[in-house]
């Protein structure tokens, strides 16, 4: 191999170099998909056991009342 051919198989050219951008801005957005996954994920137990917990305290306080009047 010469020195010539070599240098042309290394230098990139314009569409090798928006190839490595598309695959870039790919994986980026995954990366960014799986985040935002996981942040519904979160939100979606955090608004549960939220629920959970007022409807716990609300059941726990009309108990204490019946209780009371009896």
């Amino acid at each position: 191999m010469t020195s010539e051919e070599f240098e042309t198989e290394t230098k990139e050219t314009r569409t090798t170099r928006f190839a490595h951008w598309l695959m870039d801005r790919e994986s980026k957005r995954q990366d960014k998909e799986s985040n935002l996954e996981g942040m519904m994920r979160f939100n979606i137990f955090f608004s549960t056991a939220t629920l959970v917990a007022v409807a716990g305290s609300t059941v726990t306080n009309y108990v204490l009342m019946a209780y009371a009047w009896l």
